[in-house]
């Protein structure tokens, strides 16, 4: 009987031909009946207004929080659930490949092609995590191409658990860390002067983290002049595009980057638990397995994703995720995403006691954009701000921490947000502006 590591060896090599021409047993009629009950939807086929009746939101609560995890489509919803029901009752019997015509590794298959697909790579450049976090982490400890002396860039910007990898770096691989402070105002020239001061003061720099959307504020970087810039230097680059990827639109080629991670689970509105992590096919050998594992071969791209229990159900649903992110298309989605963000800055950018945490330049921000009221220094000052628009105007948001000048709170609208949504935000910040003062 196959081990999780073989059949996803299995799926990495794709089901043989002999297998999937076996007559379809129970477990594939299962299947086909989920794909019958939930068709493809076309290319760009559910227009702006429809969005928020996709979507069933707890009423009576403002949700500007979506950076999190987002919010799957009720279409989403009915997918994985009769996922959860086919994986649960077949359970073993569908994992272990032992169905004729069914297995765990053409499902898996199915599930990498959609993401290569999104990000227009290979599906062997592709593999499936349980997060953003886990992929990125991977690629930078196992990186194969750096020794105690050498160092790693990063930035206060980049994402908490990414940083606590590029400090065990430090802490365990003797590697030095460099870490700078994104300047402000973050404007392009600014920021590609910060990354190339970065690297001519690091002559001994071998990688380098970059975040193409800040969880913190919103900025985005131009991240593939950074690329370019570190390539040039000899310089490799983590890229962390888990807040780009279904936010923006983009693909992969559109960065030109050798290694990267994101999170499925956040604008793709995939299940919770569900990453994605690209290695450049030339470039496999300078990721190392995972745990020195080679039950599966090196050559492989799932070998580099820690072994363990997945969400096979949510893993089923990935195509379904990616399915919906084309009905609504990826150059709407930013739009009205870009537009529900400046709905309620440019009412209030201006105000003396609101600090907008982003450039004006549409170029520097999509959906999430920070904000930070004149008094807010700590993370005490900033609960008390999160609270007061919760408690008194139900709108949900968070505060984020880490940044050199002081805690912050993050908006970031879904789909199913409305311009009315944007406004309550406006109308609050107005009258509340002045609280810590």
């Amino acid at each position: 009987m196959a081990t999780r590591r073989t059949f996803l060896k299995s799926a990495a090599a794709c089901a043989p031909a002999a297998m999937i021409a076996m007559q379809p047993g129970a477990a594939s009629q299962a299947h086909a009946q989920v794909a019958a009950s939930h068709p493809p939807l076309a290319p760009n086929s559910i227009p702006v207004e429809q969005w928020p009746a996709e979507f069933d939101v707890a009423p009576g609560i403002i949700n500007l929080e979506n950076a999190y995890w987002g919010l799957m489509p009720k279409r989403t919803v009915a997918v994985y659930a009769e996922k959860i029901a086919y994986v649960n009752k077949y359970n073993s019997i569908w994992g272990r490949g032992s169905l004729p015509g069914d297995s765990s590794a053409i499902d898996f298959r199915i599930a990498r092609e959609a993401l290569a697909k999104q990000m227009a790579c290979g599906v062997d450049e592709v593999a499936v995590t349980r997060s953003g976090s886990e992929g990125l982490q991977a690629l930078i400890v196992n990186y194969r191409k750096i020794k105690a002396g050498d160092a790693m860039i990063c930035c206060d910007l980049d994402y908490d658990s990414t940083l606590d990898a590029v400090k065990f770096m430090g802490d365990h691989r003797g590697v030095q860390i460099v870490k700078f402070d994104m300047p402000d105002p973050a404007t392009e020239a600014n920021i590609l002067q910060a990354y190339e001061d970065a690297l001519k003061a690091t002559s001994n720099a071998k990688l380098m983290l970059v975040t193409l959307v800040s969880h913190r504020t919103g900025l985005i970087t131009p991240m593939k002049k950074i690329v370019a810039m570190a390539r040039a230097r000899g310089v490799d680059c983590i890229c962390d595009i888990a807040h780009g990827v279904a936010c923006l639109d983009f693909t992969l080629p559109d960065l030109d980057c050798d290694f990267a991670a994101w999170s499925v689970h956040k604008w793709t509105m995939a299940p919770l638990g569900l990453g994605g992590m690209y290695i450049r096919k030339s470039r496999i050998d300078d990721i190392d397995v995972s745990y020195d594992s080679h039950a599966m071969p090196d050559p492989d791209i799932s070998a580099r994703v820690p072994s363990g229990v997945n969400n096979y159900p949510a893993i089923l649903t990935i195509p379904a995720a990616v399915d919906f992110h084309y009905a609504v298309g990826a150059v709407a989605k930013e739009k009205q995403l870009r537009m529900l963000r400046d709905r309620w800055v440019h009412q209030v950018e201006d105000i003396p006691n609101i600090e907008i945490c982003v450039p004006r330049d549409p170029a520097r921000y999509c959906a999430i954009t920070s904000f930070r009221l004149k008094g807010m220094h700590t993370v005490a000052d900033a609960t008390k701000v999160q609270h007061r628009l919760f408690d008194k105007y139900k709108i949900h948001t968070v505060w984020r921490t880490g940044l050199t000048k002081g805690a912050v709170i993050r908006v970031a609208p879904g789909l199913y947000n409305t311009v009315t949504d944007s406004d309550a935000l406006a109308a609050a910040l107005k009258a509340e502006n002045a609280m810590l003062l």
